[in-house]
């Protein structure tokens, strides 16, 4: 006989659920005294927590392995990707670009440019200006008789690029 579970009869899973420890209730508690703190020391004072990767002043290992190869996140370009279904659903046949798929709530925050991905169909002649496109999206818009403008993402220079001589020399003479 299998009963099915309702608000009156259930339960929650078996070691889900965990009664508090009760800290400082006497010695026989096994909690009493020094709370599972041990006896003195930076570890039993309140605020008394170390930082992650904390050696206790030795050099720390993060810092004792060397440091190798290169990481280029900082510079690296982010697309927000937007669907053609989306496109489909949201505009009726016409121009698009990155304001008007901010308006419509398709792109939201921060990104260096806006990508439009092959996932769906389109049916509309659509006027497209993005900073990128997939093939797939590409064919499925000039199929539908759409054209495909691309624009250069935002890209920020360099934080660390030196400026060539003849800029310096034009920012000397300002």
């Amino acid at each position: 006989m299998s009963t099915s579970i309702r608000l009156h009869n259930s339960k929650p899973r078996p070691g889900s659920r965990h009664r508090v420890k009760r800290l400082g209730c006497g010695e026989s508690s096994g909690h009493g005294k020094t709370s599972g703190k041990g006896h003195k020391g930076q570890k039993a004072r309140s605020g008394g927590s170390i930082r992650l990767g904390f050696e206790g002043g030795q050099m720390p290992l993060i810092r004792r392995i060397p440091k190798r190869g290169f990481n280029n996140t900082a510079f690296k370009i982010v697309y927000a990707p937007v669907n053609l279904s989306d496109l489909e659903k949201q505009f009726d046949a016409g121009s698009i670009d990155e304001s008007g798929l901010r308006k419509k709530g398709l792109v939201n925050g921060r990104w260096d440019g806006v990508k439009i991905l092959g996932d769906g169909e389109v049916t509309k002649k659509f006027s497209v200006k993005v900073n990128a496109i997939s093939a797939s999206a590409k064919e499925m818009l000039e199929k539908a008789g759409g054209s495909i403008e691309l624009i250069p993402a935002k890209v920020l220079p360099a934080r660390n690029s030196a400026k060539k001589p003849a800029e310096k020399k034009a920012a000397a003479q300002k």
